[in-house]
């Protein structure tokens, strides 16, 4: 074997390694991710139960968002009746914008915008303080201390995510009905009672229900993906902006995926 043979058969074998070593990797995430979900589920169960901590962070999931989430659930309110009123208007057909926007917000848009804005808020957020919290040694500290860190930060933090994000829904919703009805008023004159009979019309049970599951996958999903990435973070201070960043990135990308699961099942029980 030759000089060039030999260097080739080394670039095979480091190959090799490389893609064996990201393979395992891969699947020693998941294994992680599946037992730290497990874990979850078995802590949520059995006391001590921190009832004021998981209002704690409701307060900071819930209160603190609502600023935000009010002024873009009004904007996309209004922002959505402007683009389908030209569509619409080309049919004559205007006077059925409060039923489309309802449709559209009540399935979709609410949940949806809803827990994008909450990835970017409160996943980040809690990826970063729980991030900081593993480098500076705490989360050790409360282990030495006798006290459950994954009780404590985790249980409590996805169970406020899994509670707000579907209440902070029905608040988006409403805040963008209120927008697509001032809209709708100031060009059609239609009256608030008008525009909220067709608004309810049009939304089934089964509409209400699925938005009420996608809310509560979207929560669980945050909380967990925020929580996980910032009680596994390492490197120091990049590792904090890393779990920061890569917990709005992860959850963003599961949401979608959820989003288009829920969805197909809804669609499915419609044709029944």
């Amino acid at each position: 074997m030759d000089q060039r043979d030999k260097k080739t058969d080394t670039s095979t074998r480091t190959r090799r390694y490389f893609v064996s070593r990201r393979v395992d990797r891969f699947f020693l995430n998941l294994y992680q991710i599946w037992a730290f979900n497990a874990r979850f589920f078995r802590e949520v169960l059995f006391p001590p139960y921190e009832f004021r901590e998981v209002i704690k962070q409701c307060y900071e999931v819930g209160v603190r968002s609502l600023p935000l989430i009010s002024i873009t659930g009004f904007i996309i309110g209004i922002v959505f009746t402007n683009q389908s009123r030209p569509s619409l208007a080309d049919f004559g057909a205007t006077s059925l914008l409060p039923a489309l926007i309802s449709v559209a917000i009540v399935r979709a848009m609410g949940p949806l915008v809803t827990a994008i804005i909450a990835a970017g808020r409160v996943g980040s957020s809690i990826g970063a303080e729980l991030g900081s919290m593993r480098v500076t040694e705490q989360i050790d500290a409360m282990e030495v201390s006798a006290t459950n860190p994954f009780k404590f930060l985790v249980v409590t933090r996805v169970l406020a995510t899994t509670f707000m994000i579907p209440a902070l829904t029905m608040y988006t919703t409403l805040v963008s009905l209120l927008g697509g009805y001032l809209n709708v008023h100031q060009n059609e004159q239609t009256t608030i009672t008008t525009f909220f009979t067709q608004v309810f019309d049009a939304v089934t049970f089964l509409d209400i229900i699925a938005s009420s599951v996608k809310s509560v996958l979207f929560g669980y999903t945050i909380g967990m993906v925020g929580c996980y990435k910032g009680f596994y973070s390492s490197k120091g201070t990049e590792g904090v902006g890393k779990a920061a960043n890569t917990s709005v990135v992860t959850a963003m990308f599961l949401l979608f995926i959820e989003e288009l699961l829920v969805m197909q099942v809804i669609n499915a029980i419609r044709g029944i």
